[in-house]
């Protein structure tokens, strides 16, 4: 979660002066926000562990730029979001167009079928076969949808959180956030509507 609360107090002067004790705290606070991250971007342990190494290089070495504006945690989710989609880049430079706050916000979205979700019973949701369905899903989704729907729906930030990791505006992100879930929707219908039949 990306919530300050429950991790250990930190000085953010002990941080800009280069304590190292400090910032190792942080590191073993929020490496595994950072790895999450990465893995559900980049779907490969090895690219996840690159980016959580080098999030955490890129922070220390600009510890003295954080002035504290926003939390920990958002500074660090914004490092890695861009270590990310720019490793992303490197793999696929035609799959990803993140410059663009506004790319695409303004498309019309086609019909989509969508089953009725609303009789699955919850336990469902929480089987390891359904999340592996929906994090497979998910790795479909276009990069701009895909760091949103992980920061918003698995690692729980606000809507004003997210738009600072991403830097676009709030509505941006909603509208993002909704494309993303009636995409997965889509993607699952047929999964999910299997089960609904067996019930």
């Amino acid at each position: 979660m990306n919530s300050e609360q429950g991790q250990k107090p930190y000085s953010l002067d002990a941080l800009r002066s280069g304590d190292r004790a400090e910032f190792a705290s942080i590191v073993e606070a929020y490496s595994p926000m950072i790895y999450r991250l990465g893995l559900k971007m980049l779907n490969n342990p090895q690219d996840a562990e690159d980016i959580l190494q080098e999030t955490f290089i890129k922070a220390y070495r600009n510890i003295g730029k954080f002035y504290g504006r926003s939390s920990v945690s958002t500074w660090l989710y914004r490092i890695a979001t861009n270590e990310a989609l720019m490793s992303l880049r490197r793999k696929r430079p035609e799959a990803v167009s993140f410059e663009n706050p506004g790319l695409h916000e303004s498309e019309p979205q086609e019909p989509l079928q969508i089953v009725d979700w609303c009789c699955m019973p919850e336990e469902e949701f929480l089987t390891a076969e359904s999340r592996a369905r929906l994090d497979e899903a998910a790795s479909r989704l276009p990069a701009n949808l895909r760091v949103v729907f992980i920061l918003r729906d698995i690692e729980g930030l606000s809507t004003r959180e997210t738009a600072q990791v991403l830097d676009i505006s709030e509505m941006a992100v909603k509208t993002r956030l909704s494309r993303a879930r009636l995409r997965l929707r889509e993607d699952l219908t047929e999964y999910f509507g299997q089960l609904v039949e067996e019930e």
